[in-house]
């Protein structure tokens, strides 16, 4: 009986051992889905703190321009305040001045730093990616939905050079 028992293990150790390292190799996935594609037409600009009280948010924005000629905007933001949303705004001239909202854009999540909904945000407008350099406009970032207070914000377009494009 213990042979009998010895043999049935030692036929099932030895399956399992052929059997479970046979692993298949997957190749990746390279076919784009229908209507999307790889984004690799950018143009970044920095944002500063402008936090009087010191909370040193500061990041970059970047306007990728997708296949369909819509431009898509992607914050980036360090120090942020966690489990608060920060309201983003597309602004008229520069930094210095007053100017009326031009874009809304998505809330950026204090606990990440990035738009709070997606990602990126879509402006479907297809001249707005050729016209951002010319743009006369600034970003801000405020603190809260409730408080204004401009904690970062940036020029865009006439106003600043990219730091970074292609």
């Amino acid at each position: 009986m213990k042979t009998y028992i010895a043999r049935i293990i030692l036929v099932v150790v030895a399956l399992s051992l052929t059997t479970s390292c046979d692993l298949e190799r997957l190749e990746s996935a390279q076919e784009v889905a229908p209507g999307g594609g790889t984004l690799d037409t950018f143009t970044a600009y920095t944002i500063d703190s402008t936090d009087p009280d010191g909370s040193n948010v500061y990041g970059r924005i970047v306007f990728w321009e997708t296949s369909l000629n819509q431009t898509l905007v992607q914050i980036s933001l360090f120090n942020t305040i966690p489990g608060t949303l920060h309201p983003a705004l597309v602004l008229d001239g520069a930094v210095e001045s007053a100017g009326a909202t031009m874009l809304t854009l998505d809330d950026v999540s204090g606990d990440t730093g990035e738009l709070n909904s997606n990602k990126l945000f879509l402006i479907a407008d297809t001249n707005f990616y050729d016209s951002i350099l010319t743009m006369d406009s600034h970003v801000n970032i405020y603190l809260s939905e409730t408080d204004n207070t401009v904690v970062a914000s940036g020029n865009l377009g006439i106003n600043a050079d990219p730091v970074d494009s292609n």
